[in-house]
Formats: C-alpha cells, sequence, structure tokens
C-alpha cells in the first residue's frame, strides 16, 4: 500500500496532475458565499506568492431583503482560495477597489498577469440600483499581490454600458477584450492592445444576433473558443483567427443531477490544465429556469431561494472538433499549477 502513494506521489511531481486512482472529484456546489450566499461571475487567477488558486466572483447580496434587483447592486469582488487544488474553498473576503466614495457596485471581473503584475478588469457602476440599468463602464485595476490595488482609469471602448471583459493574449503579443454592450442590443463587442491601458475598438461586433452576456474566450486544443451566456445554457462558438466565429451549439442547457446544479448554468469560467479544461459556472439552483424570478406582489422582493446562487464545475471535452459538457458525468478534477 505504501509502495503505491509512493509512486501516486511521485507520479504528481512529475507530471502535476493525480494518477487516476488517486484523482479528486469536483465538489458539488465547488463553493458557495459564505457571507451572502451569492456567488456569481467566477474567475479563477494562480496567486504567484501563496502558491494557491484564487476564485474572484461577483458578490451578490442575497441574503439582503430588498426589492427587485437590489441585491445584485452595491457588489463587491469577493475572494475564495484552493491550496488543495480546487478541492476546497475557503472565503477570503472581497477586493480592495476604489474610484468613487459611497456604496458602488462591481460585476463580473476578469484579470491577467503580464510584466509583472496582475491586471483586474471589471464592471462598474456608481451606486445601488432596484431595476437593471445605469451607467456601466469596464475599469482597469493593477496590484503586485492581489490585495492592494491601484486604479488605472477607464478604457475607451465601444459605450458606456460595457461590462463582463474576457481578455486573450495571442502569440505576437496582442491583447484581445471581448465585452457586452449593452446599446447595441447585448451583444459581443471586441478590442485590441498592445500594452492593456490603450484600447483599438472595432466597429461591428465580434457575436452578434441573439442577446446574451458573460463572454468567455480561451484557448485550447489548437483552437479558440468562446462561451457566451444566453440565460438558457452557454452558447459555443469555434475559431481559428478570433475574427470569424462558428457557433457550435449549447452546453449547460439542461438541469444537472449534482446538489444545486439546477437549473442551467451561467456566466463562466474555463481553466486549461494541460490536456483537461473545466469549466466553472455559477446557478440559481431555487429556480425552475435561470430567469424566473417571482417577486411578492406588495414588497417586490424576490423570495431567498431565487436569489442565492452557487459556484459549480464540469469537464469540457471536444468531440468531432465540437466542444461538448456532461455537467452529470465523472470527471478527474485537479487544477494544476499554471507553467507560464
Amino acid at each position: 500500500m505504501k509502495l503505491i502513494q509512493y509512486l501516486s506521489v511521485g507520479l504528481l511531481l512529475l507530471t502535476g496532475s493525480l494518477p487516476l486512482s488517486s484523482a479528486q472529484k469536483a465538489p458539488a456546489p465547488m463553493y458557495r458565499d459564505p457571507v451572502t450566499d451569492g456567488a456569481a461571475d467566477p474567475v479563477l487567477v494562480w496567486n504567484r506568492s501563496e502558491q494557491t488558486w484564487w476564485m474572484l466572483y461577483t458578490q451578490r447580496r442575497a441574503n439582503t431583503e430588498a426589492e427587485q434587483v437590489a441585491y445584485c447592486y452595491g457588489t463587491a469582488i469577493g475572494i475564495a482560495s484552493s491550496d488543495d487544488h480546487g478541492a476546497s474553498w475557503v472565503y477570503r473576503g472581497t477586493l480592495n477597489l476604489r474610484i468613487d466614495p459611497g456604496h458602488n457596485t462591481f460585476w463580473a471581473p476578469d484579470i491577467v498577469w503580464h510584466n509583472g503584475k496582475y491586471h483586474l478588469f471589471v464592471a462598474y457602476i456608481r451606486g445601488v440600483r432596484t431595476h437593471w440599468g445605469g451607467r456601466a463602464q469596464i475599469v482597469h485595476f493593477t496590484s503586485d499581490d492581489l490585495w492592494q490595488w491601484n486604479y488605472e482609469g477607464t478604457p475607451q471602448l465601444s459605450s458606456e454600458r460595457v461590462i463582463d471583459p474576457t481578455l486573450l493574449q495571442t502569440p505576437d503579443g496582442t491583447w484581445h477584450m471581448w465585452y457586452k454592450d449593452e446599446t447595441r442590443g447585448a451583444v459581443t463587442m471586441h478590442a485590441t492592445s498592445r500594452d492593456l491601458f490603450h484600447w483599438q475598438c472595432d466597429a461591428q461586433p465580434a457575436i452578434g444576433g441573439r442577446a446574451h452576456e458573460g463572454a468567455k474566450a480561451f484557448r485550447w486544443k489548437g483552437r479558440y473558443w468562446m462561451l457566451t451566456d444566453q440565460w438558457r445554457g452557454m452558447q459555443v462558438y469555434c475559431s481559428d483567427d478570433l475574427r470569424h466565429w462558428e457557433p457550435q451549439g449549447v452546453i449547460l442547457d439542461t438541469p444537472g443531477s449534482r446538489r444545486d446544479d439546477t437549473p442551467q448554468g451561467a456566466h463562466g469560467e474555463v481553466v486549461v490544465c494541460g490536456e483537461q479544461a473545466y469549466v466553472i459556472y455559477f446557478t440559481h439552483p431555487g429556480r425552475t429556469e435561470h430567469t424566473a424570478e417571482h417577486p411578492d406582489p406588495v414588497t417586490h422582493i424576490i423570495p431567498f431561494a431565487e436569489r442565492r446562487s452557487s459556484i459549480q464545475a464540469a469537464e469540457l471535452r471536444v468531440v468531432n472538433d465540437t466542444l461538448r459538457c456532461d455537467r452529470n458525468a465523472d470527471f478527474d478534477f485537479y487544477l494544476s499549477e499554471p507553467k507560464h
């Protein structure tokens, strides 16, 4: 028995992944915020100083009794960390982001490591509202350690109602950002930069058609992929040049069987670990459909069961050049340390 254990440890040190007999399963749910119970819009980043995985997310105030969608405003960016490669997560607090005084709103972060710094791009809306709306901008912060953040300004993008950034760097050094522009019917726009500070926007949408949000772009198995949240699951696209995107169908559109893994999967992150890729997404497990809300007719307060949200993880697969996801399938879940 001890020999098998020693061999397993040796294989882990050599390959950065666990052998099949010792593989860990993804917790389900993967994470619930213990303070507000409203974790949504997750993104993962490797903390180089702690040597742990961090998950940043929109910390919706699900345990707040306020009318309509006020619980989705006044939100901070929550932090959870894992020192066991994703097997468990611990709440660490919120990012210290400062732009204006008062109680303001941050949504849907994305984060990259570039030239020795973390660069955070996150949607920002001044104040707290009870209905969807407000001037929304994508703002830029930098940090050396993920705790102390410097505000670097607001990129000039296609309008002043933009949210949900996703970033990707191509081998030529160019940074690409896709984001939702609400003034264009809630479609995905595209901008490029060489330094993450100065951006050039395309005039036409990168992904048009049906309204959507929460785009996530990534490279895996020799191709570029994008997921967009259509509030009925995630639409899949693939591309060879980041300019022409081919639709491939919808994933996470039918309820899962794991705890809290219903109804549809929403606004996700993708983490590529070698030959494996995982989609990390959030659910509203107290709803029959992702957008199904039933405010009280007198108070206009949405029930807590319909406000709370959970984070889940599932494995992605490429089958016949098409991206697939079976959220009920067993899979080995191990977030290995990035190679760069």
